[in-house]
């Protein structure tokens, strides 16, 4: 299991931009994906985003598509989501994932290894 740490939450107004970051470290697969997810409060846990070991493949929830950017750098095990345009409805405590495949899921049950959480608030 590896440990994963997002960082680079925090309150914007809406049509702004943030940059989440999520560090993983200690043992792992030697190939994952890894992925965001989100939740607001009152509501079950979401998929946002998902990228492939390559960096060849991703995945977005539609309500993202052309706002958000998932991308990696292996070298650094970091996964990063650019947030832009953001609008109230995106509000929720985000979470970085690591599935451990090749591929791509966007399935919650197939990500093993979650971050703690980091809060994005988006203001009217």
């Amino acid at each position: 299991q590896v440990q994963l740490v997002e960082s680079g939450g925090g309150l914007v107004q809406a049509g702004g931009s943030l940059r989440l970051s999520c560090a993983a470290s200690g043992r792992s697969a030697s190939s994952y994906a890894m992925g965001w997810f989100r939740q607001a409060p009152g509501k079950e846990r979401d998929f946002v985003a998902v990228i492939s070991w390559t960096g060849g493949t991703t995945s977005y929830v539609d309500s993202v598509k052309g706002r958000f950017t998932i991308s990696r750098d292996n070298a650094k095990n970091t996964v990063y989501l650019q947030m832009n345009s953001l609008k109230p409805e995106d509000t929720a405590v985000y979470y970085c994932a690591v599935a451990p495949l090749r591929g791509i899921t966007t399935t919650a049950a197939d990500f093993g290894s979650w971050g703690q959480g980091t809060q994005v608030t988006v203001s009217s």
